[in-house]
């Protein structure tokens, strides 16, 4: 016999509508076809999603958007896989302060974190705003990649590194043919999870652009500070589309979705 709580059902409806409802609201949107942002849409069109592509700055901060958060992920990696390999497999003194600092930039809040590297990136060592923004990304990814990729170290049996050591292997095939090939699923986590974060950034990303060189979400705040049409409700769209096929290749290359492990 089933234990229906109608209680608990409408608890369950009321927390998805409020994570949800949003979600779908920006979608209907998005298909206005008049010139303001109105809910429900009075008709159906795609115009705003033509006008996407047709806003020469939102190609081009798109373009800026996936380049700084593709070089701050390979820069996060090539810091982040030796950090999190240290902090797991050596003990030294400070260790413990390292990885605070190492994660650091998930406690300070974004502005401050933002506000700071202006003042000593940007305005103490006047280096370009492009790499001051790469930067700053690279600062923010690295986190994330110590972090994840730290969670599968500590789940790594070490033993197998020593084996391979006693056998002969040199510590350095060793790592790149033993360890990295059991933690590869973390790398890519950490990979998704820092690309999602530097791509979505806003407070970091907003003092760190300039004249020329901007993200698309500082190009969207920007966008809806002068007009009031559907065209950021189509952007949404479409970035939630990205973000959910991105996730479901994830899932498939890692095999973790629910009906491989049937």
């Amino acid at each position: 016999m089933k234990n229906k709580n109608p209680g608990l059902a409408l608890f369950t409806f009321i927390v998805y509508l409020f994570l949800l409802g949003p979600l779908v609201i920006i979608a209907v949107t998005s298909f206005e076809p008049g010139t303001v942002l109105k809910f429900p849409p009075t008709g159906f069109s795609l115009k705003w999603y033509q006008n996407i592509f047709d806003v020469e700055m939102f190609m081009s901060t798109f373009k800026t958007s996936i380049l700084v958060s593709l070089l701050g992920n390979v820069l996060a990696i090539l810091l982040g896989i030796p950090a999190a390999y240290a902090l797991n497999r050596a003990t030294f003194r400070g260790k413990e302060t390292l990885n605070a600092v190492f994660l650091s930039p998930l406690l300070i809040p974004g502005i401050v974190l933002g506000f700071t590297l202006l003042k000593y990136v940007v305005i103490a060592f006047h280096i370009p705003i492009y790499a001051a923004l790469l930067i700053g990304h690279t600062v923010i990814m690295l986190p994330f990649i110590i972090r994840v990729i730290g969670s599968s170290l500590a789940g790594f049996d070490f033993a197998v590194e020593e084996a391979a050591l006693s056998l002969g292997s040199s510590r350095l095939a060793t790592f790149f043919k033993v360890v990295l090939p059991n933690i590869k699923s973390g790398i890519i986590a950490s990979v998704l999870l820092a690309f999602l974060e530097s791509f979505n950034n806003v407070d970091i990303s907003l003092f760190m652009t300039g004249p020329g060189v901007s993200t698309l979400p500082i190009q969207m705040l920007t966008y809806v500070e002068n007009y009031f049409d559907p065209t950021i409700a189509a952007i949404s769209v479409l970035l939630m589309l990205i973000t959910a096929g991105f996730m479901f290749l994830i899932e498939r290359l890692l095999g973790l979705t629910y009906f491989t492990k049937q």
